[in-house]
């Protein structure tokens, strides 16, 4: 088991997929999971199975496109909780599109969530991390957003500006003890990856560039985040970790 100190986290996303496993991972080593999704039902029902196998959890429907919804929640998390230690920024939406075909609201729209979203989050919720001296930051990028991907110019590029962000404020906090890490997913089987997963035709085009020959699943990526997070990881910050079956090697 990992150590965790009665520790807080809040992941965004968490409602499905990777941001579901995430939530459910660190619940069970102990950590209080404040479970943010822009539906109410898909972090409720995560919350709610967290707590139904024993953990500690809280459900809070935030769209993170919107900056004044962040922070007033931040603010109200703040008054409840007296220190959140641990921060996920893994909400995202993808609005995929050749460059020629992408409209500004498409643009826009992925690179609030994606990005703006973990500006804000990470402003509100790290400034107490900082007076405690003691937190843990990770940025959930894509593989995207290291090596691009042709027809998601979008989300490639909020991707790799989440890992700029995480270097950046790797050295900004590392004075006080708050280390930031990203993590960059290659092919996850997903609720978003279902129609390429379960084509055959798309899924073979896509293993064809991943050396270990099959799709990842949320677990793998739960797991490493949830050692990030960890008292076990005290001594890594600035770092991104490819979990993409080896395409980014």
């Amino acid at each position: 088991m990992l150590t965790f100190n009665n520790r807080t986290a809040l992941v965004t996303g968490a409602g499905r997929g990777i941001g579901k496993a995430i939530a459910e991972t660190l619940a069970k080593h102990g950590v209080t999971v404040i479970c943010v999704s822009k539906s109410a039902e898909s972090c409720g029902s995560t919350a709610a199975a967290i707590i139904a196998a024993g953990g500690k959890a809280k459900a809070l429907a935030v769209d993170v496109a919107d900056g004044a919804a962040i922070a007033k929640a931040a603010e109200e998390l703040l008054k409840e909780f007296p220190t959140i230690d641990i921060l996920v920024n893994n909400a995202g939406i993808t609005r995929d599109g050749l460059l020629f075909r992408m409209s500004e609201t498409d643009w826009s729209d992925v690179i609030a969530t994606n990005l703006t979203s973990c500006f804000h989050w990470t402003k509100l919720i790290g400034r107490p991390m900082t007076r405690a001296r003691w937190g843990r930051i990770v940025n959930i990028t894509s593989v995207s957003g290291v090596i691009g991907n042709a027809g998601q110019a979008n989300y490639s590029a909020a991707k790799a500006g989440m890992i700029g962000l995480t270097k950046t404020l790797a050295r900004e906090f590392a004075g006080r003890s708050v280390t930031v890490n990203a993590v960059a997913p290659g092919f996850i089987k997903t609720d978003m990856t279902t129609d390429f997963v379960n084509n055959s035709e798309a899924s073979a085009r896509i293993l064809e560039v991943v050396p270990l020959k099959r799709f990842g699943e949320s677990a793998d990526i739960a797991n490493l985040t949830t050692y990030l997070c960890s008292e076990e990881a005290g001594y890594i910050t600035g770092q991104v970790f490819n979990v993409d079956g080896g395409m980014a090697m």
